[in-house]
């Protein structure tokens, strides 16, 4: 009977820990969801061994970057921009972290302008040999976390590269 409660209850955290994509050993950083019903989630390592991209449906994790964690953190870059002043000078608030896989560049992003105080969450995946972009909105209210971190932390190269 013992057994029996083992192996039930090793199944049913694997579940668990699948459908929040974070391992034991892990935190979040940044996740959402998106208006087609995936989950994108940024984490790490609670030693700051590695950082890690998922990407999937509720119970499946459909993609996953990088496949070698040793070296993940140089595999990802950061790019912010930060202008208050309100309204009267259109201030914005821009986060993205990104990383490019074959050819392609996927740009986890956060952004906030005042003009219409619109915030927008999302991933754009970039063709790098033709510049096409495609757009996966996320939901907002779906947010935890936060990229604007990085900005502080020293754990990623910090760039100019500006997507909006």
């Amino acid at each position: 009977m013992r057994i029996l409660l083992f192996i039930a209850f090793f199944f049913c955290s694997a579940s668990i820990q699948a459908q929040n994509f974070l391992s034991a050993n892990e935190v979040n950083i940044f996740s959402f969801k998106t208006k087609a019903g995936k989950q994108v989630v940024i984490a790490k390592d609670t030693a700051n061994a590695y950082i890690v991209y998922r990407y999937g449906s509720a119970n499946k994790i459909e993609f996953e970057f990088p496949s070698n964690r040793k070296t993940s953190w140089t595999n990802f870059k950061y790019a912010f921009y930060l202008r208050g002043g309100g309204l009267a000078n259109e201030a914005m608030d821009l986060d993205y972290l990104y990383f490019d896989n074959n050819s392609f560049r996927y740009v986890v992003y956060n952004t906030y302008f005042a003009r219409g105080n619109t915030v927008k969450t999302g991933i754009k995946i970039i063709d790098l040999k033709t510049n096409k972009t495609t757009n996966i909105n996320g939901i907002n209210k779906t947010r935890k976390g936060s990229l604007s971190d990085f900005r502080s932390n020293n754990l990623l190269e910090i760039t100019d590269e500006i997507f909006d």
